[in-house]
Order: C-alpha cells, then sequence, then structure tokens
C-alpha cells in the first residue's frame, strides 16, 4: 500500500492568477497553477516533448497551459497534452484550506 503525504506547498492568496508557480517537493519539481475561477492545479514543471519545457512559463487560459518551447495545449485538469500533439505531464492533486495549498504526493 503506497502512502500519500499531504504538504503545505504555498499560500493561496501568494499565488498570482494566470501565472506560474514554481515548488519543490522532495525531489518533485512542481507547476502550480491558480486559474480565473480560483481553482490551483499541480503539476509536473516539464513539458513532455523531448527538449522539455518549463511550464510554468508558459501561457495559461482557462484551465489549459500552453508549453513555452513547441507551444503544446497541456490540460492543467489531467496532464493530456491536447491533439495534434500527444503526451502528459503528471498532475497531483491539490487542497486548499484557508490560506494554504496541499500537495497530495
Amino acid at each position: 500500500m503506497v502512502t500519500k503525504t499531504r504538504k503545505v506547498v504555498a499560500n493561496y492568496s501568494d499565488l498570482p492568477v494566470r501565472t506560474g508557480y514554481s515548488v519543490k517537493v522532495d525531489d518533485h519539481e512542481l507547476a502550480l497553477f491558480k486559474v480565473t475561477n480560483g481553482k490551483v492545479f499541480a503539476v509536473e514543471n516539464r513539458s513532455p516533448h523531448p527538449k522539455g519545457g518549463v511550464l510554468t512559463e508558459g501561457l495559461v487560459s482557462g484551465e489549459f497551459v500552453f508549453c513555452p518551447v513547441y507551444d503544446w495545449k497541456i490540460s492543467l485538469a489531467d496532464g493530456k497534452v491536447q491533439a495534434p500533439d500527444e503526451g502528459q505531464v503528471k498532475t497531483y492533486r491539490v487542497e486548499v484550506e484557508g490560506d494554504n495549498v496541499y500537495i497530495i504526493i
């Protein structure tokens, strides 16, 4: 059985809207995104194409981030790259309580 860990990674009030926020949790480099409806998403901070791309540097539209290197459209909800491109980034469960943003790893 895998034990999940819940860690505070940011203050909700510090997260900019539609801009990536980088955090390191253990050996994971994550990108947090607060979208215009107030939801917070967490994904690995690396685009899935071979040359990578730091997702916190990408543009956010709705619940998607665009890779800053190849402009791949990536869903923040499930991590899937939108067609015609292919791939997926790892997503992480986020919980917000008061001003605390938690990641479940």
